[in-house]
């Protein structure tokens, strides 16, 4: 196996091959999720704290697609992130915005 055709990175003395980085990468996207979801992190204090909130979660995951030729539409990648319709979420999980 060659460096040009799989990449590899060094994690002390041990090399991680690229698929195996790849599902390392995608076991810890999933636990993101799944700690935004258990923690009921609202998407503001998301983007105030980190400059990032689900949506933008939403918007990587619709490019990620869109990269590979995959096409779903937001809505799709909403639900993939938010774990169900995003008007469900909103109406169960989302608190009013200070002031409101």
């Amino acid at each position: 196996m060659t460096a040009d055709n799989q990449r590899q990175t060094r994690q002390g003395e041990s090399l991680i091959d690229q698929p195996t980085q790849t599902e390392l990468e995608a076991a810890a996207f999933r636990q993101l999720l799944e700690h935004l979801d258990q923690h009921e992190v609202q998407n503001i204090d998301l983007m105030n704290l980190a400059g990032f909130c689900r949506n933008c979660l939403s918007k990587w995951y619709l490019a990620a697609a869109a990269e590979r030729g995959i096409a779903i539409d937001y809505e799709t990648a909403r639900e993939r992130v938010y774990g169900m319709p995003y008007s469900e979420w909103k109406a169960k999980r989302q608190t009013p915005a200070p002031g409101e």
